[in-house]
């Protein structure tokens, strides 16, 4: 890794790839070794552009794709199945220098739907598009394909089968919320944040949760700070979470520590669970969560590059 020095560019950056009810009981260690790997792997992709000198946006796409990627989170391969045993996956990304957004949701064969969402930023009129027509605006602009099983993972289809034969509710029983996100505060002092992912097992009548909405599950503004968040998606868009925090930043002169957990309160009040990430105008990274883990990393411009799983480390 590259030392730091005094002169060394100022960039942070910090992902997430889920919060649920992870805990060294119910996680054996090469489980877990497996899981720090595939985060530093993540974040490295994103270091590496911020350590070059290269944009937030840029950074926060890299460890997005990385982590969509990998099988081990719920975002592209590796997505959870909905009830009728297909992959529907929602994705986001925000400027944080322009407040320009790009969002998708319920697409089955992009392959990396954080792209497919820039691309809709950079290159379309809209904000938002869901389904069919995103996939049609994907190949119109050359934008990868997959046959939709490519996302599809016998652990995943395992997870769908046990949860339709519980019949116990309309939610992930063991709050296992694998959303992956970045953001990122670049050398020039700009922040950008990405989110993306596979739902909730089990997912009916194309349900869409906080993630791919603008000022929900993903926001950024350089006034304030970039969020990423994932839990119970009704919730966090009830609260408006990531424009709720970056609004006590601005508006009532809070932390970004301070907001953050304020937020998180919030939807805990109303039943809700999961974690936040988030970075602020000035590289100051934090993150909360109110389950039993979140899985996160966090890499600086001093040669910080940390990754964690459970509660106190």
């Amino acid at each position: 890794m590259t030392q730091a020095t005094d002169s060394s560019p100022r960039w942070s950056l910090a992902i997430h790839g889920g919060a649920g009810a992870m805990s060294p009981d119910i996680m054996d260690e090469a489980m877990a070794a497996d899981y720090r790997a595939a985060l530093a792997q993540a974040l490295e992709a994103g270091a590496a552009v911020l350590r070059d000198g290269g944009s937030a946006l840029d950074a926060v796409s890299a460890a997005v794709c990385a982590l969509e990627d990998d099988p081990h989170f719920n975002a592209g391969r590796g997505a959870v199945f909905t009830y009728h045993e297909t992959n529907e996956l929602d994705a986001a990304i925000m400027d944080g220098r322009t407040r320009a957004a790009g969002a998708v949701c319920a697409v089955t064969r992009t392959r990396n739907p954080v792209r497919l969402a820039r691309t809709v930023m950079e290159q379309g009129p809209h904000v938002f598009l869901a389904g069919s027509g995103a996939e049609e605006f994907a190949r119109d602009h050359g934008m990868e394909e997959v046959d939709p099983a490519w996302f599809a993972t016998d652990e995943r289809r395992r997870q769908l089968h046990e949860f339709k034969a519980r019949k116990d509710g309309w939610f992930d029983a063991d709050l296992k919320f694998g959303t992956v996100g970045a953001v990122a505060c670049d050398a020039q002092g700009n922040l950008a944040a990405a989110t993306s992912t596979g739902g909730l097992t089990g997912k009916r009548w194309n349900r869409i949760g906080d993630s791919p909405l603008i000022g929900a599950g993903t926001y950024a503004d350089n006034r304030a700070c970039a969020v990423s968040c994932t839990g119970t998606g009704e919730v966090f868009i009830r609260v408006g979470v990531g424009h709720e925090i970056a609004a006590r930043v601005r508006h009532a002169g809070e932390t970004l520590e301070q907001a953050t957990r304020a937020v998180l309160g919030e939807v805990g009040e109303l039943g809700g669970v999961g974690g936040i990430i988030a970075v602020d105008a000035a590289g100051t990274l934090t993150h909360a969560f109110n389950t039993k883990g979140l899985y996160r990393g966090f890499a600086d411009h001093t040669g910080r590059a940390d990754v964690a799983i459970f509660t106190g480390e």
